[in-house]
């Protein structure tokens, strides 16, 4: 996967080492050529030095042929231009942002990309939303502890109980949408084909909730 990462501070540059580590083609890009000493000097991605929201700078970056950008500068206004670019001008299939002003988490929101805002929860659910992007996060609570995610049903469920893809303290299924019609299931609804379902689940339980859900593909 292709990850370009607009913002070398202290979530970008882990974020980038974590996922080039796992063999990821990361690019990262930053205002200050000096945000380059915050990567090892083994580093095995690429460094561009310049606006996080130039189209010069994010087509030097790749981004026509990019997976997915993230936009973790320290500034909200170059997040949501940097993020808007890549989502708008040039159809990036996953952005996301960070935000640090929670007021403004509407406008990502009505956008379509998906905000994180802890500090501590960042670098966490920026990689686990990277890897597991079958699941379209449609919110937050809190600093990120809980997520609202939605996803259409693999086949080999039809005909199992939706509960059975409950855990308790970790996944709660909260919505299931089929047909086009929304309701709220009860402890013995069977899943059907196109099932698409809403999920509140814990940060940390998102790898588990793929698991069921990539269980057919043995992955």
């Amino acid at each position: 996967m292709r990850v370009i990462v607009v913002g070398c501070g202290r979530v970008g540059s882990e974020l980038a080492v974590r996922l080039t580590a796992e063999g990821h083609d990361v690019r990262v890009v930053d205002r200050d050529p000096k945000a380059r000493r915050r990567l090892p000097a083994g580093f095995g991605g690429r460094f561009l030095s310049g606006s996080g929201y130039s189209r010069t700078v994010l087509q030097d970056a790749g981004i026509e042929h990019a997976d997915a950008l993230v936009a973790v500068t320290s500034g909200d206004n170059t997040n949501i231009v940097s993020a808007r670019t890549a989502k708008e001008t040039y159809r990036v299939p996953l952005v996301l942002a960070r935000i640090y002003d929670p007021r403004r988490a509407d406008i990502y929101r009505e956008l379509g990309i998906p905000t994180i805002a802890s500090v501590r929860w960042t670098v966490h659910q920026l990689h686990q939303m990277l890897l597991h992007r079958h699941l379209t996060p449609e919110l937050d609570f809190g600093n990120g502890e809980t997520l609202l995610m939605r996803s259409t049903l693999p086949g080999y469920l039809d005909g199992r109980r939706l509960s059975e893809l409950e855990v308790d303290g970790e996944i709660r299924i909260v919505e299931v949408t089929r047909g086009g019609r929304s309701f709220l299931p009860t402890p013995s609804t069977p899943a059907r084909p196109g099932d698409l379902v809403t999920f509140a689940v814990a940060a940390t339980a998102l790898g588990r909730l793929r698991g069921f859900l990539d269980k057919e593909l043995g992955t």
